[in-house]
């Protein structure tokens, strides 16, 4: 007996190496345990608290109930506290893998109390090792405990647990979320057996995104929140130390978001901004955002006088109109207007209409050293040109004397002090020297000389405005517009002076005074200047080029208004014009004007698109495509990019059998009007400038558009490879990348002369303003390449100008405010000319070449100036280098990189970024560049004398 006795307590451990056998079974599918063997090579440490988490373990199954609450009060004190290297799984978790499915049926069989939800509190951190079997357990688990608590004592914080229990927490309430959003409540519950209503899940995620804030895991938090479509609630969660990162990542993240979350990220910043008082921040999102409530609320939010003017100059900067920061009108409308001017203070009105602008912009170029005139040759410098010797150039003379007129224009703009025009002498001007439709640029170059000086300009331009020949008289019109382009005044001078010639019987009169007005009041919403244009858009009596000139005039006044009166007129005419009357060159303009509305506005635009694809003519497909990506403008929707190449696909010309299905209403065109095949085409080329428009408001998308250039240019049909060059351009306007560079160089020796056309002028819209010397050489060896071909020659003459323009001061990309703003009237001001560039035959090398005066609006001068809070420039030294994306990055890292000390005011280019190179003041914007208003740092000369 006894005998017996011992043989059995002998393998009294037996039970136990069973169990670190299952142990190991249990463990080999996961790594949790795979770091360290069981059994002997345990330390000691390790034993003991092996057996008393097993001990635990036990006391839980006995039938004692007073037992429970200690018991699982001590584990929790062990899970707790056990303190383990990073890499490694904490030894209670460990330990208690095993027993978690008998814990599991242990739970069920208790009765709802207290202990039982500090027992699911537990299992629930337990849950966190079978996450790859049992999924959402740590979740369910912990929403139980939730529910099992008296209101008096809710649940301790899910950070008492750790960080790795809430982001845990925090990726399974993501996963939960989207399956009840896709199978319905009930059916998920049922599933992931998950309890608990939406409501709860919000309220967790709250909590964990409470903890992952204060944790400086600010990504974290919003991702969360974005994944329980909460962000809007955010705004009740950070404080002054978070809401700067938060801000950042949340605008980071508006260019991949589909619509409409993208709108709402914006606002919820905008929120964060405003209880933070960052107006200037506030501001340019409800620049982006394009709402005129939002506007008038923040510029009247600061009580500051100075900020105020900062904000000017950011509204002055974007071409806000006007009537935005005026409370909308109610019965009485001029008695309002009247007490709202009187309002706004004068030095705000100066800083609104920009009417400093040339004075300032002149004295930078003065600080630069850039304000002699250049002449032509200096931006040639033809001695360097590359000519083929005993080839006679035959160089047709008035061309060249047009392209001059062109180059003179942009090289000297704004500076008002050229030597062919401006500062010519009474009679040898150089308007002279070109022949009838030449003299009418010629005149108009003026205006571009003279840029944003009203007053100057106003009186040079005057003499020519009385000439007998009708050319100049035209051209007058049109550098009226051209000076007074960006600046508002008080005396209103570009309606008065071009008001009479709407309606005068000289078609060039008409049209340059319509152009003018477009040009002057670029995105000014102004209702009187539609009364006076609309009746040409809606007269059938009127030639096709003066009604489109007309509606593309309004499209750029009230570009992004989405106006419906002018859009409901353009639509109107579309459907009533004659076919012959829509087959002109001059439709795509009217379908620009059209599309021109709706920039920026997104779904905004989908009556107007619904009522389009109702009109039969070839042109209401062209007006489509412009109307949806001018309405995604910047925003890098990928579903639009698609759309375009979708449209790009088709090989029109080619045999039925190719075409995509999808296409019938195309192939019903095809067998009416066979022989006008031609004809439908064109929209393939505003689906390509469409990828670029869409796709270059964020790097990632804008490079990826690259890749889809290139194998357009490969596959597609003639129409679209002529287009590919000036996508690329408009993709990188003012900002000379390499691969872009090359790129287009080796488009500019196509066989096709059109590509090559194009590609030259792409090479002059992407380095526009930079002065970039490799591009320079490239295009010297080009005039020398193309020395027989007056055509391309004159466009290499323009690209030349056009890297000069401004003598380097002065820049064309739309994007500004560290290029998170898109403004309006410079995406305008590209696509009218890009559009030109479609048919340059029939425009630009026709006698439309003034139409390249429309880069006018998105032309701005790319300088950072530092003013005191009197409005006074004052030097002060800066750091301008490469802007580095720091966004979600730990710590303070450097924004800028590689960069050089300068005393303002200075040059920035488009990918740069400045600061403050002392602490001595203090910026009232958030984003050096344009005008920043600089006010002394009180607590600067304290310290100074503290370390003498």
């Amino acid at each position: 007996m006894s005998k017996a006795e011992a043989s059995i307590s002998v393998p009294a451990e037996d039970p136990k190496k069973k169990k670190e056998e299952d142990k190991e079974k249990a463990g080999e599918p996961s790594k949790v345990n795979g770091d360290v063997k069981e059994g002997d090579e345990l330390s000691e440490e390790d034993l003991q608290l092996r057996n008393e988490l097993e001990m635990l373990a036990e006391r839980l199954k006995e039938s004692n109930t007073e037992l429970y609450r200690p018991a699982l009060e001590t584990l929790r004190t062990l899970i707790r506290t056990s303190t383990s290297s990073m890499t490694s799984v904490p030894k209670p978790l460990k330990f208690l893998r095993p027993h978690y499915p008998d814990l599991q049926a242990l739970f069920e069989t208790w009765s709802a109390s207290e202990d039982k939800s500090l027992f699911a509190d537990i299992l629930s951190v337990l849950a966190m090792t079978y996450s790859d079997t049992q999924p959402r357990g740590t979740l369910r688990y912990r929403l139980i405990s939730a529910s099992l608590r008296p209101p008096s004592s809710p649940l301790s914080d899910p950070g008492s647990w750790g960080h790795e229990y809430v982001r845990h927490l925090a990726a399974e309430l993501g996963e939960e979320y989207t399956a009840r959003e896709e199978k319905g409540d009930d059916e998920a519950q049922k599933e992931g057996k998950v309890t608990g209503s939406i409501q709860d899940l919000h309220s967790l995620g709250m909590e964990c995104a409470t903890f992952l804030l204060e944790h400086n895991a600010e990504p974290d938090a919003v991702d969360l929140m974005e994944e329980l479509e909460i962000v809007e609630r955010i705004v009740e969660l950070v404080d002054e130390n978070t809401f700067g990162r938060v801000c950042q990542y949340m605008n980071r993240c508006v260019n991949f978001l589909p619509p409409p979350d993208d709108v709402t990220f914006l606002r919820t910043i905008h929120k964060i901004y405003l209880k933070h008082q960052r107006f200037p921040d506030a501001l340019s999102l409800a620049i982006r955002l394009g709402d005129p409530e939002l506007v008038r609320e923040d510029f009247n939010a600061p009580g500051n006088p100075v900020m105020k003017r900062q904000l000017a100059f950011l509204i002055a900067r974007a071409q806000i109109p006007y009537e935005w920061l005026q409370k909308p009108a109610d019965e009485d409308v001029e008695i309002t207007e009247d007490a709202e001017e009187e309002e706004l203070p004068e030095d705000l009105v100066e800083c609104l209409s920009n009417t400093r602008l040339s004075s300032h912009f002149k004295e930078f170029g003065k600080e630069l050293g850039v304000l002699d005139p250049k002449s032509l040759e200096d931006v040639y410098k033809s001695h360097l040109e590359t000519t083929r010797p005993g080839t006679a150039a035959n160089i047709d003379s008035a061309r060249a004397n047009l392209a001059g007129t062109f180059v003179n224009a942009f090289v000297n703009a704004g500076f008002g002090n050229d030597k062919l025009m401006v500062e010519a002498e009474e009679g040898s001007s150089w308007i002279y020297k070109n022949k009838d439709h030449g003299m009418m640029s010629a005149a108009a170059s003026l205006g571009l000389s003279l840029l944003w000086d009203t007053d100057v300009g106003l009186s040079h331009v005057d003499k020519y405005t009385y000439s007998s020949e009708e050319y100049i008289k035209a051209g007058s019109l049109l550098a009226i517009g051209i000076l007074s382009t960006g600046v508002r005044t008080e005396a209103d001078a570009p309606l008065a002076l071009l008001g009479d010639y709407v309606d005068n019987k000289s078609v060039p009169l008409k049209s340059s005074a319509i152009a003018g007005l477009g040009l002057a009041y670029c995105a000014s919403h102004r209702e009187d200047i539609l009364a006076l244009l609309l009746p040409h858009v809606a007269d059938d009596g009127v030639s096709m080029e003066i009604a489109s000139l007309a509606a593309l005039a309004l499209g750029l006044i009230f570009v992004g208004s989405g106006n419906g009166e002018v859009a409901g007129t353009i639509l109107q005419t579309l459907m009533e014009r004659e076919d012959k009357a829509l087959d002109e060159k001059w439709a795509r303009f009217m379908a620009l004007g059209l599309a021109l509305l709706y920039v920026g506005l997104q779904d905004q635009s989908d009556a107007t698109v619904e009522t389009l694809k109702a009109i039969s003519h070839p042109v209401a497909k062209q007006a489509q495509i412009l109307v949806e990506v001018c309405s995604f403008a910047g925003t890098g929707n990928v579903l639009k990019v698609q759309e375009m190449l979708h449209h790009c696909d088709d090989h029109i010309s080619t045999s039925k059998g190719k075409e995509k299905e999808k296409d019938d209403k195309k192939e019903e065109n095809k067998d009416e009007k066979k022989e006008e095949t031609k004809l439908d085409d064109t929209f393939q080329a505003f689906a390509v400038l469409g990828i670029a428009l869409v796709s270059m408001g964020e790097d990632t998308g804008a490079e990826m558009s690259l890749r889809v250039f290139n194998h357009l240019m490969h596959y597609g049909e003639p129409v679209i490879r002529k287009t590919v060059p000036l996508a690329l351009g408009l993709v990188s306007a003012s900002n000379p990348q390499l691969n872009i560079l090359d790129t287009l160089s080796k488009y500019s020796h196509d066989n096709d002369l059109q590509v090559a056309l194009n590609a030259i002028f792409a090479m002059g819209l992407i380095g526009a303003g930079t002065n970039n010397a490799k591009l320079m050489q490239l295009l010297r060896q080009l005039a020398g390449y193309y020395q027989k071909e007056p055509d391309c020659l004159f466009i290499v003459r323009i690209a030349q100008g056009l890297v000069n323009m401004g003598k380097g001061t002065i820049s064309i990309n739309p994007f500004f405010c560290d290029r998170n703003i898109m403004s309006r009237t410079g995406i305008a001001g590209l696509l009218t000319t890009l559009m030109a560039f479609t048919d340059a035959k029939a425009f630009i090398l026709d006698k439309y070449h003034w139409m390249l005066y429309f880069l006018t609006p998105s032309m701005a001068p790319r300088f950072l100036i530092t003013l005191d809070e009197e409005l006074n420039s004052m030097p002060v030294a800066v750091r301008v280098g490469q802007a580095v994306d720091v966004v979600g990055q730990a710590g303070k890292p450097r924004t800028i990189s590689g960069f050089q000390t300068h005393s303002t005011p200075v040059r920035l280019g488009t990918t740069e970024r400045a600061e403050l190179a002392t602490e001595e003041f203090i910026p009232y914007a958030p984003v050096l560049e344009g005008f920043v208003i600089l006010r002394k740092n009180p607590g600067w000369e304290t310290e100074d004398r503290m370390e003498i």
